[in-house]
């Protein structure tokens, strides 16, 4: 039985990174519509499927117990209004990036996210960087600078996304709230803002596209929704260093189509930059191996004793 959930916790998160490896195509379906409609449509479609679904699977008396006991403590409230600004900021520096023609760099920025969450545990958590850390984030570091020279400018792109995803993942280890009221709760808190900008401020009258591009639109919050959901379930079936391992799906497939599918360039300057951000993930992933093995061995050691 367990063996049949850790199967199936594997499928899930698998599923949810390929998804959000491919996602780039999806908006690019949409080149037509400015990154901040995209942005605005799927905060508000996000927000009507979650509520679908809450629906359909009878948790709406579960949801609104949780809501009510959130907005019960201001701290907790302010945390996840927190929380939805900055993944509203990743979504559209994520849209913007990919939109422009920079899949590449929206896959570096998820590429080094995992050393992000690294420095930012470090700062805000007190945790001491291990020595396979410490070189992880140095390899890390030296890859970005190639790019920075190479480029001539800082990849702020892929940094912000880095920094906003991480501090978003930070939040959520702070506010213990259920995936169904957690994101219902962040797309309804953006949600009147975005209406306000798609009605007042487009350049569009709201769902004003043509059909084709409406559906996209309509889509966006399935295809937000999904994953998220997916990478929830994977993430109380697995283990963390399968999570850390599944996690680099989703930017390798960017890269991917970044390069063959949409042709960006990819110099060797640039695969330079990237072998020195492979390195640091692999040497990254064979520490925690390391650290996890050995607690595990000094577990047992103690309840042998």
């Amino acid at each position: 039985m367990e063996r049949n959930e850790k199967m199936i916790g594997v499928i899930a998160g698998a599923l949810a990174y390929v998804l959000w490896g491919i996602l780039p195509m999806y908006w690019k379906l949409a080149t037509e519509v400015p990154a901040m409609e995209i942005l605005a449509y799927r905060i508000i479609w996000s927000f009507v499927f979650m509520i679908f679904l809450i629906a359909v699977l009878r948790k709406t008396n579960a949801v609104l117990v949780e809501v009510k006991t959130i907005f019960k403590r201001p701290k907790t409230a302010s945390l996840i209004t927190l929380a939805a600004i900055l993944i509203t900021v990743n979504w559209f520096i994520f849209i913007f990036t990919v939109n422009s023609g920079h899949v590449t760099e929206a896959s570096l920025g998820y590429y080094i996210n995992p050393l992000v969450n690294v420095l930012i545990a470090t700062v805000f958590l007190k945790e001491r960087l291990s020595r396979g850390e410490m070189i992880a984030v140095l390899l890390a570091f030296i890859g970005v600078s190639i790019l920075t020279y190479h480029q001539g400018t800082v990849p702020y792109a892929a940094l912000a996304m880095a920094v906003t995803f991480s501090l978003y993942g930070l939040i959520k280890k702070f506010v213990p709230v259920s995936t169904w009221t957690g994101l219902t709760l962040e797309t309804l808190i953006i949600t009147p803002f975005a209406l306000i900008y798609l009605l007042f401020f487009s350049k569009n009258f709201f769902m004003s596209y043509s059909l084709h591009v409406d559906f996209i639109m309509i889509g966006a919050g399935i295809v937000t929704a999904i994953p998220l959901l997916l990478f929830a379930t994977a993430a109380k079936k697995i283990s963390y260093t399968m999570v850390g391992f599944l996690q680099y799906i989703g930017p390798t497939l960017m890269l991917i189509l970044g390069v063959l599918l949409y042709k960006e360039s990819f110099d060797k300057v640039q695969l330079t930059a990237f072998i020195c951000i492979w390195a640091a993930i692999l040497v990254f992933t064979i520490s925690h191996i390391y650290l996890n093995a050995k607690l595990k061995q000094l577990k047992s050691a103690a309840e042998n004793e």
